[in-house]
C-alpha cells in the first residue's frame, strides 16, 4: 500500500474515533494513578493494554520495583528504512512515548472526577498526559488495522515521569537508542504549538544536622540546622541567573523538634533548571560548595540528587523532524510553532542519546498540575491525525 493511499484510510478511521477517545479517556482519567501509588499506575497500565490487545497488538511489560511497570507495544512497519546517517538496523523503530502517571494524591479522581463542560474536559491527568497515552494507543491501533507505517511502530507506556523516571529512565534510554524518531505524547501547548526545547532539571536534597538544647534554659547549647538552612537557602537563591536561564528553587523545608527547643535537625529540598548542559555540573558544584560551608559554627550538612531531567536540545534532524510534524500539521488543520519550556520531560532522556525528539504533540491542554487542569476535546483526533501523518512521512525528511 502506497504512503497516500495509508494516509487516507488512518486519517479516515482516526476522524472516526472521537466518541471513543473519549470514553478511553473518561476510563482513565478516574483511575488513580500518582507517582507513587503503583497500583494505581499499573491499573492505567492495564487499560492500555486490554485496549492494545484487542486490537491486535502484542504488548510487553517490563517489570519496575517500586513505580508503575513500563508497557512496551509494537505494530510491525513495513519497509525498515535506515536512519539519517544510514544508521539502518540500530534505529530502526519510530517511538510513541507517554507516561501514565500524575502529581495527584490517591483519591484525587473520586474527588474531582472527568467531566466535560463545552467543549473541555476536566480531571487529574486529563492533559497532562492521559489524553497523550489514549491518542498514542489509538494511533497504534490504526496502524495496526490499515498497514502503511515506514518501520516498527514502538508504544513505551512508563509510570515515573512526574517524579524525574527513576525507574522508567534506563528503558526509555534503551528504547532512543533503537529509535529513527521519538514523538512524546505530552499535551500541546495551550498555544497549540509543540515543544522543541526544554531546561534540564536536578531535584536535590540537603540534610543539616545541628544540636538540640532548651531554647529558654540553654540556649547557648545549642546549634540550630534551621538557621543553617535559612543561611542555606539565600546563598542558593542567589546563584539564578535569568539571563542564562539558570533557575534555583528551595520548594520544600523541614525540620525542628518542638518550638521551645533550638533546632537539631533542618531539610531543604532544591529544584535546579538550566538549559546549556555544561551549566548543569557548574551548579552542582557550587551547591556542593555551599552545602559544605557551615555558616552557623558546629553544623553538618549532606547534598544529595534524588532525580533528574536532561535538558531537550534540537539537532538538525530533530529541526527536520519539527517541519515534518509542522507540514504535517497543516495539511491537518493547524499550524504549530516550536516553543521552548522550562518544564523538563522524558523526551530529554531520549534527545541525550541521538533519537530525533519531537515533544508535546498529544492534544491541547493547559493548568496541568493544577484543580483547573483541562483538555481541549476537539484537539484530540486532529493531533492524532497530524501525528500519523508525520509517521507515514518520515522518510520524506530522511528519517
Amino acid at each position: 500500500m502506497d504512503r497516500e493511499t495509508a494516509e487516507l484510510r488512518i486519517t479516515a478511521w482516526l476522524a472516526g474515533q472521537r466518541e471513543a477517545m473519549v470514553e478511553a479517556l473518561r476510563e482513565m482519567v478516574n483511575t488513580d494513578g500518582g507517582s507513587y501509588d503503583k497500583a494505581g499506575v499499573d491499573a492505567v497500565g492495564a487499560q492500555v493494554r486490554r485496549f492494545l490487545e484487542a486490537h491486535g497488538i502484542p504488548v510487553e511489560t517490563i517489570p519496575r520495583e517500586r513505580y508503575g511497570d513500563c508497557l512496551r507495544a509494537t505494530v510491525a512497519g513495513g519497509a525498515a528504512g535506515a536512519g539519517a546517517g544510514g544508521e539502518g538496523n540500530q534505529r530502526r523503530n519510530i517511538l510513541l512515548l507517554g507516561h501514565r502517571d500524575t502529581v495527584f494524591p490517591k483519591g484525587e479522581p473520586q474527588r474531582r472526577p472527568f467531566r466535560i463542560e463545552g467543549d473541555k474536559a476536566y480531571g487529574p491527568g486529563v492533559a497532562d498526559m492521559k489524553a497523550g497515552i489514549v491518542m498514542n494507543m489509538f494511533v497504534l491501533a490504526a496502524f495496526a488495522q490499515l498497514g502503511g507505517a515506514p518501520g516498527p511502530l514502538v508504544g513505551l507506556f512508563t509510570g515515573d515521569e512526574e517524579i524525574g523516571s527513576p525507574e522508567g529512565r534506563e528503558v526509555i534510554e534503551a528504547e532512543a537508542r533503537r529509535a529513527r524518531a521519538v514523538f512524546n505524547a505530552e499535551p500541546g501547548r495551550p498555544s497549540g504549538n509543540v515543544v522543541t526545547g526544554r531546561k534540564g532539571g536536578v531535584f536535590l536534597a540537603m540534610e543539616i544536622e545541628g544540636k538540640a538544647a532548651h531554647s529558654g534554659g540553654s540556649f547557648q547549647e545549642g546549634i540550630s540546622a534551621i538557621e543553617e538552612l535559612a543561611r542555606k537557602v539565600q546563598a542558593i537563591h542567589a546563584l539564578t541567573d535569568l539571563g542564562r536561564g539558570i533557575t534555583l528553587n528551595v520548594g520544600l523545608v523541614s525540620g525542628g523538634q518542638s518550638v521551645n527547643t533550638v533546632a537539631p535537625w533542618a531539610q531543604g529540598q532544591i529544584d535546579l533548571r538550566y538549559v546549556e548542559p555544561a551549566d548543569r555540573d557548574e551548579i552542582v558544584g557550587k551547591l556542593h560548595e555551599i552545602v559544605a560551608r557551615s555558616f552557623v559554627p558546629g553544623t553538618r550538612a549532606t547534598l544529595s540528587v534524588k532525580g533528574e531531567f536532561l535538558p531537550l536540545t534540537q539537532t538538525p534532524a530533530s529541526a527536520r523532524l519539527f517541519e515534518l510534524y509542522r507540514a504535517a500539521a497543516a495539511e491537518t488543520g493547524f499550524t504549530p510553532r516550536g516553543e521552548f519550556s522550562g518544564g523538563c520531560a522524558d523526551s530529554g532522556f531520549t534527545a541525550a542519546v541521538g533519537a530525533p525528539t519531537l515533544c508535546a504533540v498529544g492534544p491541547v491542554g493547559g493548568k496541568a498540575h493544577s484543580p483547573e487542569e483541562f483538555l481541549l476535546l476537539d484537539s484530540m483526533v486532529p493531533r492524532a491525525q497530524a501525528l500519523a501523518r508525520a509517521i507515514l512521512r518520515l522518510e520524506e525528511a530522511g528519517l
